[in-house]
């Protein structure tokens, strides 16, 4: 996590600094309100910042809202004024930590503030199938496409394969295309110089520079404008982006992640996400099954939200009921993890003991979880399914991840043999001799579509 404090470094101040830096964080500091909008104006990014409450906390979060800076804050500082710290979080801080500071609050709120307290669970083998090729592919400089249903975890995937990858000690950015209205994304992604549209009051680092060296996570891509679609292509290919009013072109040197609940090859059919954008995105595509097809996940992710939300409320730890434990493997959880992850926040708060109970386990509206049986039968069949899948990833040959991951590219490009080996990065001459030495053995080889190029 990146922390960015804000005020003068007493030493107070520094213990606290200390303090974070022992938990992980990477920290800088500025002494000003204005440095602090300065410097994440210029691409210094932060996922927290730790400001004095001595000083505007209400102008240093308006200045960023202004620039579409949206930095979670937290105030700090000595003696512990009630007002002043009652001050700052009228102002929008998320929370006040009291300097001396304390060790366990410190870790608490930079995990509460900053949620990166997301670890990878995979217990069911469907999902340890995925996580084994995220893995084996992380290393490289290929762009992956994760691909699921809402709320099945596709950016902690994401974050995993970041640190896997030989860039993990460089940023890891990720950027909502869905949640940014269409005309800020342009600026969002590749900055602004100053004065390049109205409110535009200073030159803006785009999130393409703030991840330089690192990786650029693109969530939800398939809802960019297909216009701005462009723009990202040639940025991939180049390597360099173009600033919003800029008339110099800025060199990146980044790994893209892109993630999509849509899909993409239908969309490309659809005409409104580019069909060469997809091949250059989509060079290894994960695909995270829902939850419902990894029912080996359910129970060790529900006891890990049970204890994060036991501590978070100050409560004792709780267990689950045998009862309340067939009920969670029964529900089909349309909503995936976030829906699970939601329910056992619920569960904790409606116990009324140390154990949850079938009857604190509870739907959004308040009803409970439908009787177990049937759904029960549902799971068991989906992790024999999900078993069996697992099977034809885990424990093959080198040979033949490289086949399938050939025939794969292959099929996403619809048999177009050149954009096929553009996107695996060998000479068409390489793929040609593969695919014969593939046909001679007996394996299907996706032919071209119509239009598409058999060179």
């Amino acid at each position: 996590m990146r922390l960015l404090v804000v005020g003068q470094l007493n030493g107070q101040l520094a213990s606290a600094v200390k303090m974070a830096m022992a938990q992980g964080a990477k920290v800088s500091h500025v002494e000003t309100i204005a440095a602090a909008t300065h410097a994440l104006r210029a691409g210094q990014g932060a996922d927290l910042l730790l400001v004095d409450y001595n000083l505007d906390i209400a102008a240093l979060i308006a200045a960023n809202e202004a620039e579409r800076i949206r930095v979670p804050v937290v105030a700090c500082g000595v003696d512990s004024d009630a007002r002043k710290a009652a001050d700052a979080i009228r102002a929008g801080a998320k929370e006040f930590i009291p300097l001396p500071p304390d060790a366990e609050m410190i870790a608490a709120v930079l995990a509460a503030v900053s949620d990166d307290n997301r670890p990878m669970i995979a217990e069911d083998p469907a999902m340890r199938a995925v996580i084994a090729m995220a893995e084996q592919v992380a290393p490289s400089e290929a762009s992956i496409l994760i691909t699921g249903e809402s709320g099945s975890g596709k950016e902690i995937v994401a974050r995993h394969v970041h640190q896997k990858s030989r860039r993990n000690s460089k940023p890891f950015i990720s950027v909502n295309c869905a949640a940014i209205p269409e005309n800020l994304l342009e600026s969002e992604l590749f900055g602004h110089e100053k004065g390049a549209f109205t409110g535009a009051l200073a030159r803006r680092i785009g999130k393409f520079e703030e991840a330089n060296g690192g990786t650029l996570l693109l969530d939800e891509i398939s809802e960019m404008d297909t216009r701005l679609q462009a723009k990202l292509l040639r940025a991939i290919q180049e390597r360099e982006i173009d600033r919003v009013g800029g008339s110099q072109p800025v060199r990146v040197d980044i790994r893209i992640l892109a993630t999509s609940n849509r899909d993409l090859v239908q969309a490309v059919r659809d005409g409104t996400f580019r069909e060469d954008l997809l091949y250059r995105l989509n060079v290894v595509n994960l695909r995270l099954p829902p939850l419902r097809e990894r029912p080996g996940d359910i129970l060790p992710m529900a006891e890990f939200f049970i204890r994060k939300y036991a501590a978070a409320n100050g409560l004792s730890p709780r267990i689950l009921s045998a009862e309340a434990r067939r009920r969670l493997l029964g529900h089909r959880w349309p909503g995936n993890v976030r829906e699970l992850e939601n329910a056992m926040h619920r569960a904790v708060l409606l116990a009324s003991g140390d154990v949850i109970e079938e009857g604190a386990v509870r739907l959004p509206d308040g009803q409970p979880l439908g009787p177990s049986d049937a759904g029960a039968r549902a799971a068991q069949i989906a992790a024999t399914t999900a078993e069996a899948i697992s099977r034809s990833f885990v424990g093959q040959t080198v040979a033949a991840m490289e086949q399938q991951l050939i025939i794969d590219t292959l099929e996403h490009c619809f048999g177009n043999r050149t954009h096929a080996a553009n996107i695996l990065g060998i000479s068409i001459r390489t793929l040609r001799n593969k695919l014969k030495e593939y046909t001679e053995a007996g394996v299907s080889v996706p032919a071209p579509q119509m239009g598409a190029s058999a060179a």
